[in-house]
């Protein structure tokens, strides 16, 4: 048994080896796979394009072109919230590396309150948010509406070496809490966020709306600057 458990560690480090961290000369380099994770590029008109999707162009239709069949729309709302439409993957491959994936859509507050008053079944899941598949009638509103947001967690853990190896420096790096670091990009109008009791989150939006993920964490009640 502890010989098999080696097998599995050394098989997860050797993957952590060929995909997160950059190599030289490698059959698998970047040169060799698109829509990876750290494969963001800025587009001169402020979107973005990573996963082979750009964002505030591509559609959810193009999301579920892109990784398959089984992302679905929903209603997603915290308390006292309009919410958002979104679309969930739960076992995507973006060049060799898997992970579970969301697509925001773009889309105005009075489209979203229209979808809540026709869904058909609305569900609370944990602290009290609301979901709802969206009736008939809005699916085409939903598949056809921009992607304003991704949010991808892979399935492989990071530390802050693989964050800064593959994706250099960030700008900047907040602490929201004693577990949890944002390392923001805005430039690539990414967020990588680090958690030592859960599991890595990697948030995109196009570049010229990096605020909008920046802010937040600003009046985050633990943020702090790394000292």
């Amino acid at each position: 048994m502890r010989t098999f458990l080696g097998v599995l560690a050394s098989a997860a480090v050797l993957f952590l080896l060929l995909y997160f961290i950059p190599t030289t000369n490698s059959p698998r380099g970047d040169h060799a796979v698109t829509g990876l994770p750290w494969q963001v590029e800025a587009l001169p008109n402020g979107q973005s394009r990573v996963f082979d999707l750009v964002i505030g162009a591509s559609t959810l239709a193009d999301g579920r072109h892109r990784f398959g069949s089984d992302g679905d729309p929903a209603i997603v709302a915290a308390p006292g919230e309009i919410g958002s439409v979104e679309m969930y993957f739960t076992d995507v491959t973006a060049g060799a590396i898997t992970g579970k994936l969301i697509l925001t859509a773009e889309l105005p507050d009075d489209v979203i309150a229209g979808m809540w008053q026709r869904a058909a079944k609305v569900e609370y899941m944990q602290s009290s948010t609301r979901k709802a598949t969206p009736a008939e009638q809005d699916l085409a509103t939903a598949d056809g509406a921009a992607i304003r947001a991704i949010a991808f967690i892979p399935s492989a853990n990071l530390d802050e070496a693989i964050v800064l190896q593959r994706f250099g420096r960030p700008n900047e790096r907040l602490r929201t809490s004693e577990t949890v670091e944002h390392f923001l990009y805005p430039e690539r109008g990414l967020d990588v966020v680090l958690d030592t009791d859960g599991k890595e989150l990697l948030q995109y939006v196009a570049p010229s709306r990096f605020e909008t993920l920046r802010r937040p964490l600003l009046t985050a009640p633990g943020q702090s600057h790394p000292t």
